[in-house]
């Protein structure tokens, strides 16, 4: 497999601690440096930053996708089909509200993929998602 170079992403958290047990015990992400108003999260090799601010910025909206109105922004990761399964039951017993629960999407079409979106404690929407193949994640 090819180098992929990682990428770096910080979010607004208003509560570090919960951040703190969201990220580290319900996502199982490895916390990395942090100071008194930051954490560094190891997501599956990228560098996911809680910054503690103020005030949570609001959601700019959402955008159809399928049959969905998906929040707006989000962000998240690409899984294999077996660890997204995994994924989600972890999520379900760590009793996270989904947005939107798994779900198979476009079934039968190139972007066929299974996808869910759900929100930290601070309102911050992820999406995980599997492809049916990885080859399809920018087919037409």
């Amino acid at each position: 497999m090819p180098h992929r170079p990682a990428f770096h992403l910080a979010v607004p958290v208003d509560d570090l601690v919960a951040a703190r047990g969201f990220c580290g015990q319900v996502l199982g992400l490895s916390e990395g440096r942090s100071a008194d108003h930051w954490v560094d999260w190891n997501l599956e090799g990228h560098q996911l930053v809680t910054h503690l601010v103020p005030t949570v910025p609001q959601p700019a909206g959402t955008s159809v996708v399928g049959q969905h109105r998906v929040p707006i922004p989000h962000y998240g990761l690409l899984l294999p089909e077996q660890s997204f399964h995994q994924f989600a039951e972890r999520l379900r017993a760590a009793r996270v509200r989904f947005d939107i629960e798994p779900h198979r999407r476009f079934p039968g079409e190139p972007g066929e993929q299974w996808t869910m979106f759900f929100r930290d404690p601070a309102g911050n929407a992820l999406e995980f998602k599997s492809f049916r193949e990885e080859s399809m994640v920018f087919a037409r």
